[in-house]
């Protein structure tokens, strides 16, 4: 007789709005006053954000209760795509730039991103107010692209359009993989059969 069980696991994407954490809580004392994505949603006890967006960016987030699963998609090569609002009309040589790979610094260390597949966007993708206003248009232009990478360091995507001299004003993550934003919309959860 087999006595062993099946673990049904939960799986979630989120849309993580502009200002929140993307963990559950924090111990931190700086942290204390913080919003957590936990405010979000009555998640289920055990489940993990897989990978992390930083505070000041938005977007799609995958969220589990399994945690062999959250190692598999965070160790492996899963492309994950932006789109980014940056300071300035991007160039075309700013562009390749990014496509071939940049030096960026990570933990006080240089670093060589890995090419990435980068392009102009043709019009400005259509998301939600941000509760914070990014600066407007009578401070110059802006131009929006779509990079996409397997890698992840932190802040990694800002660190590329900084080097290559177009600062982010706005990111947001679309798509991890198979798993696109598409329409959902800020803080919107919605819970998936199954994550691969």
């Amino acid at each position: 007789m087999n006595n062993s069980k099946v673990i049904l696991h939960h799986h979630y994407k989120l849309f993580k709005p502009y200002g929140y954490l993307s963990q559950f809580g924090s111990n931190a004392k700086h942290e204390q006053k913080k919003k957590f994505i936990s405010e979000l949603f009555p998640f289920e006890n055990g489940t993990m954000p897989i990978g992390r967006l930083d505070e000041d960016s938005e977007g799609l987030i995958l969220l589990t209760t399994d945690g062999k699963l959250s190692d598999e998609i965070n160790k492996g090569d899963t492309e994950k795509e932006y789109y980014l609002q940056v300071d300035g009309d991007i160039t075309d040589i700013a562009i390749k730039q990014l496509q071939k790979g940049v030096e960026i610094g990570f933990e006080g260390i240089k670093y060589n991103t890995q090419p990435s597949k980068v392009r102009k966007l043709d019009s400005i993708p259509e998301f939600p107010k941000r509760s914070k206003k990014i600066r407007d248009d009578r401070h110059g232009p802006t131009s929006w692209i779509s990079v996409i990478i397997s890698e992840g360091k932190f802040r990694q995507v800002r660190k590329m359009t900084s080097a290559v001299g177009f600062p982010t004003l706005r990111l947001v993550r679309v798509r991890i993989g198979h798993h696109h934003l598409g329409t959902m919309q800020m803080a919107e959860v919605i819970k998936v059969e199954s994550l691969l």
